[in-house]
């Protein structure tokens, strides 16, 4: 079978995913600064610096807030996975937002000071010996800094720079830096606000990263069967959808893409070799599966991408056995061409046409 490389348009929508956003956060804002008057009217006619700082501020936290939310949430519906491609978009906006807080407490709190201003933020409080009076800017200071490293980071040039296992293992702080978010809120706004409406939000956003993670983590430990070198089941043959795939996870925790192409199976790993997105939502054409999130393609026999470009992912064995397609947890080398497994012809009942 001919293999030709036929170029897409990754991610059609992100306009509209870029433009979501953007009306989203300024809804936010909006809602947060004029729409509620029984909340924040009395405050921004005394103090508009103050009232300003913490809407970005609890913007910034929702926005967090969400960004966590969108991983497992994807993981336990498909439905949620449109919102995994422009992920690292809302994240660098994330990070601006976040920024605007701390330029407005910055000019207010010590404006007038006769100290430095960033000196200022960091001496002001030293109180370390206590719960009551934490100096809780140092818990935001760190969120910052985590935030702006992963705005900074978020560049294809640093994953290839940096090599996709670190870039990975680098962007994991965004968990420190929603730690420090909350931290951050728990020891200072939350002790001394009188309205409790952003204590709700608070504690339901912060409730609500917990139980879906805890969620899509017993979801797939349940869902991984078998033993490490045991093969694994994956799904009946009539089970499979011309040009789609089957998504299977493994004991180790990574995942196969089984694809059924002309009657004919091939898995490669679940992973793009690009950002790890998820290639078992794309559709097999031409022999080439097209990842969802920026369109770099892979052969689902050898797992190549076509020429010239040079990326690889793992492939797997696969069988039938007892009438079930099963896959060795076994992945070969990033590269390796396996032969397809032919599928048996699925009996129709008679007087139907195949």
């Amino acid at each position: 079978m001919s293999v030709k490389y036929t170029p897409v348009q990754w991610n059609r929508n992100k306009w509209i995913y870029d433009g979501v956003m953007l009306a989203g956060v300024a809804a936010f804002l909006w809602i947060f600064l004029y729409v509620t008057p029984q909340v924040l009217s009395h405050e921004r006619a005394i103090n508009p610096q103050i009232h300003n700082a913490r809407a970005f501020g609890a913007c910034a936290f929702v926005m967090l807030t969400i960004i966590l939310c969108i991983g497992p949430a994807a993981r336990l519906d498909k439905r949620f996975l449109p919102l995994l491609y422009n992920r690292r978009h809302f994240g660098v906006m994330t990070a601006f937002v976040a920024l605007t807080h701390a330029g407005y407490i910055l000019n207010w709190y010590f404006a007038f000071s006769s100290a430095d201003k960033y000196v200022g933020l960091l001496y002001a409080n030293a109180s370390f010996g206590q719960i009551a009076g934490f100096p809780f800017e140092v818990f935001g200071i760190f969120a910052l800094f985590c935030l702006l490293i992963l705005a900074t980071t978020s560049h294809d040039f640093w994953l290839k720079f940096l090599t996709p296992p670190v870039w990975k293992r680098l962007h994991y702080l965004i968990y420190a830096a929603y730690f420090s978010v909350a931290a951050h809120i728990s020891l200072g706004i939350l002790q001394d606000q009188q309205n409790h409406i952003f204590t709700v939000l608070f504690i339901g956003g912060a409730g609500a990263v917990i139980v879906l993670h805890l969620a899509a983590w017993w979801s797939e430990s349940s869902d991984a069967g078998g033993k490490d070198g045991a093969w694994i089941e994956v799904a009946m043959p009539d089970d499979f959808k011309e040009g789609f795939a089957k998504i299977t996870r493994l004991p180790n925790g990574d995942r196969v893409a089984v694809y059924l192409m002309e009657g004919q199976l091939s898995a490669i790993s679940n992973a793009c070799a690009h950002q790890n997105g998820p290639l078992g939502e794309g559709r097999v054409i031409d022999c080439l599966v097209t990842c969802p999130w920026h369109g770099f393609q892979y052969d689902v026999r050898s797992g190549r991408s076509p020429a010239p470009f040079t990326e690889k992912v793992p492939t797997y064995r696969l069988r039938l056995e007892n009438g079930i397609v099963e896959v060795h947890p076994d992945a070969n080398p990033p590269g390796t061409y396996v032969d397809p497994l032919p599928l048996p012809e699925i009996q129709l009942p008679q007087g139907e046409l195949a």
